[in-house]
């Protein structure tokens, strides 16, 4: 039923990673987020499997990362030009999008500028604009990246992405993730962060026809849930989901997360 493949496909631009899993007729996308600029989803198929098995049942399911190659400058809105190019490579034909944090940017370009590609869409965690709180932290990650600082990049994440209950048992995975896993390079991450920094699809999104579910914490220290009730207003075709209590990384706390996204996802 898994049937869990890491695969890599070449576009024009250079080459994309991504995995695959599930048999399911129907075909649901999922885009990360800027932790995407550290490392790919290449070699995770099977714990990525492992861990969203209950979509495997009704869903084939691709995570794509972006581009290997990416140059300085390439914004969310290029990034989301890469992904109708895979599925067009792989003829996904339209699919449920669903997008966390700046995968949830990306998601809104690709609903926006290749409406015939999504057929439902999923925006956790993200904004259509930046805020005076996602403008702070990133900007705080951008130079903690340009110092080589990958250790403190991950505990502010941490201290921002969860519930209290939660952070005492996350901070001490990061740090131990710090400890022994290191970026090659921080260029990646500083493209990606970057292309955050000038995201804008506010002014587009009434574009959007496609019934969408936008889903936030109300904690959210990293673009605020403030952002998603913006998003939910200019969407017409939205509902909003938000979790009381739960920070940016819900999608890790809240045990109905991903029957959330099966249920939205499966007519």
């Amino acid at each position: 039923m898994l049937n869990a493949k890491n695969e890599n496909t070449r576009l024009s631009t250079g080459d994309m990673d991504y995995i695959r899993f599930g048999s399911g007729k129907k075909t649901l996308i999922i885009i990360p987020g800027l932790g995407d600029g550290f490392a790919t989803v290449k070699g995770t198929a099977l714990p990525f499997a492992l861990g969203y098995r209950e979509a495997a049942k009704d869903f084939t399911v691709y995570v794509f990362s972006r581009r290997n190659n990416l140059q300085e400058g390439t914004t969310t809105r290029d990034m989301a030009n890469d992904l109708n190019e895979a599925m067009d490579i792989l003829s996904l034909g339209s699919a449920c999008i669903a997008g966390v944090s700046q995968g949830g940017m990306i998601a809104q370009w690709l609903a926006i500028d290749h409406p015939e590609k999504v057929a439902r869409l999923v925006l956790v965690s993200t904004l259509c604009q930046p805020n005076e709180t996602s403008v702070s932290v990133i900007s705080q990650w951008i130079e903690m990246a340009r110092n080589n600082d990958y250790m403190s990049i991950l505990l502010d994440t941490a201290d921002r992405s969860y519930s209290p209950a939660r952070l005492r048992t996350s901070r001490l995975s990061y740090r131990m993730a710090g400890v022994f896993t290191k970026p090659k390079s921080f260029e990646r991450f500083l493209i990606q962060a970057n292309a955050c920094l000038t995201h804008d699809a506010s002014k587009d999104l009434e574009k959007i026809q496609c019934p969408t579910l936008i889903i936030a914490g109300s904690l959210d220290k990293i673009v605020t849930p403030e952002a998603s009730q913006e998003m939910h207003e200019r969407i017409k075709t939205s509902k909003l989901l938000i979790y009381e209590g739960l920070s940016h990384a819900l999608y890790e706390e809240a045990k109905d997360f991903l029957f959330q996204i099966i249920n939205f996802c499966r007519p």
